[in-house]
């Protein structure tokens, strides 16, 4: 799992395999490739890296933290 992070330092999301998820555990988009993309298959943001942007670059959204094992959980 990896939490998904924005400019402010706060977690809003996180990563669980390639399905992105809600803080309340919903699924809310999936990683394909270079880009997150919604529900219904649209681009919404693209990935750089460990970076997380608008398609076309010109707002940062955020970034993924490092993975992490659910194991640790509670």
């Amino acid at each position: 799992m990896r939490a998904l992070i924005d400019r402010k330092g706060e977690q809003f999301a996180f990563l669980q395999g390639s399905t992105l998820m809600t803080l309340d555990g919903e699924p809310t988009g999936y990683l394909r490739g270079s880009f997150i993309e919604d529900l219904a298959g649209n681009r919404i943001w693209r990935v750089v890296g460990d970076g997380v942007y608008a398609i076309d670059g010109s707002e940062t959204i955020g970034f993924f933290g490092a993975e992490r094992d659910e194991r640790f959980d509670l």
